[in-house]
């Protein structure tokens, strides 16, 4: 892609760049700068009041300068004339260090550092609903178990195969699309990548499923549980470390138990150990823990963890190794912030490898049947405010992501679940009128 903006816009005929950043709460910021203002803005950024958004700041402080990122230019393929750009924060000629994507950068480069190259890949859920978010959008999407239904995946096809499409152009090695377990719900899945990447590909991804929805006059949610009694959004995310040249996988090792490297299971240690205090990020809103708590839903079984253990090719653990040389992580939902979900994932996993951490004992039980004869095993926080709690709690975490980041992250999601605590609901009304 080259290293000049405005040299690629000359050559792909764009007009409008959109320099994005994502704030703590995974909102994504933008300004639209037309192509003429271009080199200025990559040089020295685009402003933004930074209190305007899901930052710790007051109004009192200098402008935020979003600084794009050429290496992650993408030009939308729904409306060519305009290109999106993930940006870095600073202010004051320093980084913005509770600045989402900043705090993965320092991640990526403390793993370097050690001569790891991270490589990640997402599966990011989503519904696809009614303009209004009341209903999902097709009426004649009503069976009880309906994973991979073909007629209703075609009844979407005119939304999916256009996302589709434009990850094909991208060049992001789309491989596969279905409908997903709870009716109204898809998942489309493209190739891993390195964190950065990833993380940028998600980002985008989001905004390109939104607004092609929107073009087809639906609305397309990543809610972690948007409607009771149906599976809600989750965003399972496949962990591989390699060398430093990034063409060897060091967590691939055939003689090891599972095809998963000593290194690969002190990786594995970290997210286990730190896994109560990791929900705190992978599944950072009230709602999420109405996925990860919930009861049996229509489909038989709610495809989300309650309890922190680990297994082979199972997918009712919190962590399932489906094969030699990486491991999914099942926790996150759909409301995770595309790079404190790496973020998160690489400072725990390096806290693991430095420590040798063990993952402790494996269990190949369907946990949704006998999840009950656990004997040990943490079960994950009920609530947003539990989860605050134990982040709160672990040093070392808070520490490898960046104490000012945690300080913010932990003020403003305080705030929020402050602000949920004193919401008024018709649950209240119904159980407590007539004491």
């Amino acid at each position: 892609m080259g290293n000049d903006l405005a040299a690629f816009a000359k050559e792909n005929g764009v007009k409008y760049f959109m320099i994005s950043y994502t704030d703590l709460f995974g909102g994504q910021r933008a300004k639209l700068v037309p192509a003429q203002a271009i080199a200025d803005m990559q040089k020295d950024g685009a402003g933004f009041a930074g209190f305007a958004t899901w930052l710790d700041l007051t109004p009192a402080h200098p402008d935020m300068l979003a600084v794009p990122d050429p290496d992650s230019v993408i030009q939308l393929p729904w409306k060519p004339e305009v290109a999106w750009v993930a940006a870095n924060c600073i202010m004051d000629d320093k980084e913005v260090d509770q600045a989402p994507r900043n705090t993965l950068n320092r991640l990526i480069a403390e793993a370097a550092s050690d001569g790891m190259h991270v490589k990640t890949g997402v599966e990011a859920e989503f519904f696809l609903i009614s303009p209004d978010g009341k209903t999902i959008s097709d009426e004649y999407d009503t069976a009880s178990k309906p994973c991979y239904d073909q007629q209703a995946v075609m009844r979407r096809y005119d939304v999916i195969a256009e996302i589709c499409d434009h990850m094909l152009a991208l060049g992001w090695g789309a491989y596969q699309n279905d409908h997903e377990d709870a009716n109204g719900q898809f998942e489309m899945n493209w190739a891993f990548d390195d964190a950065l990447a990833t993380a940028d590909k998600h980002s985008f991804f989001k905004f390109m499923v939104k607004s092609v929805a929107e073009k087809h006059g639906l609305r397309a949610t990543f809610m972690p549980k948007p409607f009771q009694g149906l599976t809600g959004n989750g965003c399972h995310a496949h962990i591989s470390v390699w060398d430093k040249a990034g063409k060897t996988n060091v967590f691939a090792d055939n003689s090891m138990e599972l095809g998963l490297s000593a290194k690969g299971k002190n990786f594995l240690g970290g997210i286990m150990k730190h896994a109560s205090a990791l929900a705190a990020i992978t599944n950072p809103t009230v709602n999420s823990y109405k996925r990860i708590n919930a009861p049996r839903t229509i489909s038989g079984a709610t495809w989300a963890p309650n309890t922190v253990t680990w297994t082979g090719n199972n997918r009712t653990h919190m962590v399932r190794v489906p094969g030699p040389g990486r491991f999914e992580l099942r926790l996150p939902d759909g409301a995770a912030n595309p790079y404190l979900l790496q973020a998160v994932i690489i400072a725990a996993g390096l806290d693991g490898i430095r420590s040798k951490a063990d993952p402790g004992k494996r269990y190949d039980i369907d946990m949704y049947q006998h999840g009950h004869t656990v004997k040990g095993a943490p079960k994950l926080p009920l609530n947003l405010l539990d989860a605050l709690r134990e982040f709160d709690k672990d040093k070392s975490l808070k520490a490898a992501l960046g104490e000012e980041f945690s300080s913010a992250y932990l003020k403003l999601k305080h705030q929020e679940w402050n602000s949920y605590a004193s919401h008024f609901t018709q649950w209240e009304r119904d159980h407590t009128l007539d004491i």
